[in-house]
């Protein structure tokens, strides 16, 4: 993973899988995309994401999609954050 990033799998099946995401405060995970459809929602602290060119702030209940292929990246703000992140498919690196 990224510095200050860490990854927990969940769970996994044929079509998608669950994984959590903590960020230490500052986080960045940098610009990217990926063949995978990916939807989560924040469960503790906050993250400013762009997807797609579009930022916003996302804290505790918000819910975002990245589509297939599209660009995004994430940094956690001064609190941290912990996430759940849904992609499908399933991302094999990520087993």
């Amino acid at each position: 993973m990224l510095p200050g990033v860490r990854r927990r799998t969940l769970t996994w099946g044929e079509k998608a899988m669950i994984c959590e995401i903590a960020l230490d405060p500052g986080a960045v995970v940098p610009m990217h995309q990926h063949p995978h459809e990916q939807v989560g929602t924040v469960l503790q602290g906050a993250i400013r994401m762009v997807i797609g060119g579009e930022e916003r702030v996302c804290r505790p209940g918000d819910a975002y999609l990245v589509p297939s292929n599209v660009e995004h990246m994430a940094e956690a703000l001064e609190e941290g954050a912990v996430v759940i992140d849904v992609f499908s498919p399933p991302r094999e690196e990520y087993r």
